[in-house]
């Protein structure tokens, strides 16, 4: 791998192209836990994960959760997973679409979870795998460099293979229990750290995680906090996203 010239984090101009590969290395130069990306239709997009919002889509008519969806990208969310268990493909895409011209317009990323087709489908930012999904050194060579792979971790091992297969950051937890029809297992906050100080890329802790039992994250290096019903389910999602990027903040210091 190797670079045109070295990125420059700090000044990097919307619409300048970088002709630079979204990789590890980049983490590893910068010692961030942000890279920059070039888009085709105009710029450099920020990879924050900070706040990384994680849909529910199943209480909802389609109008309802696009509104609640905006409304918590107003609220501030870095990061953005869409996140469907139970649609067809064709139901997937189509949903997709919509939520990803809401999403480019503040200039967030947009994770597909769990599929590849339907990510290069609607040509999101990234695609989130689990340990049940496509081997992430199969999804890396099928979406290239240039998209964000996510993987889930709950063990350094897993941690360690993800990151060797080509992951670009983590979601590790259930730190608590949730509300989500997802399977969860609870990881303790030491094994968060120890993955953390394992691997090279940003790790963000998830699983039933608010501003109020968020003090357990302090000391710990994470990159960002996941939030699915602490946003999703709040009566302002936009209020749920400010009051957890704002106490998340205050953790880190």
């Amino acid at each position: 791998m190797t670079f045109d010239r070295e990125p420059d984090l700090d000044n990097a101009n919307v619409g300048t192209p970088i002709n630079y590969d979204i990789t590890r290395k980049l983490f590893e130069k910068s010692g961030s836990f942000r890279f920059l990306f070039y888009r085709e239709l105009g710029g450099i997009m920020d990879f924050n994960s900070e706040l990384y919002f994680i849909t529910d889509s199943t209480p909802y008519e389609l109008d309802e959760f696009l509104f609640r969806v905006e409304e918590a990208l107003r609220g501030g969310v870095t990061l953005m997973q869409l996140r469907e268990k139970n649609r067809t493909t064709r139901e997937y895409i189509e949903l997709a679409t919509k939520v990803h011209e809401i999403s480019r317009k503040y200039n967030v990323p947009l994770i597909i979870d769990d599929r590849v087709d339907v990510m290069l489908a609607v040509d999101a930012e990234g695609v989130h795998l689990g340990a049940e999904d496509m081997e992430w050194s199969t999804a890396r060579k099928i979406i290239g460099d240039n998209k964000i792979l996510g993987a889930t971790a709950k063990k350094v091992d897993v941690a360690k293979a993800a990151y060797e297969a080509g992951a670009d950051y983590l979601g590790v937890g259930a730190i608590y229990p949730t509300t989500t029809k997802v399977k969860t297992i609870i990881t303790s906050v030491e094994t968060l750290n120890d993955i953390v100080n394992a691997v090279p890329i940003p790790v963000n802790a998830i699983g039933g995680l608010n501003p109020s039992n968020m003090d357990v994250l302090k000391g710990v290096n994470i990159a960002g906090v996941c939030a699915v019903s602490a946003i999703m389910k709040a009566d302002s999602p936009k209020l749920a996203a400010e009051n957890m990027l704002k106490k998340f903040r205050e953790i880190k210091g």
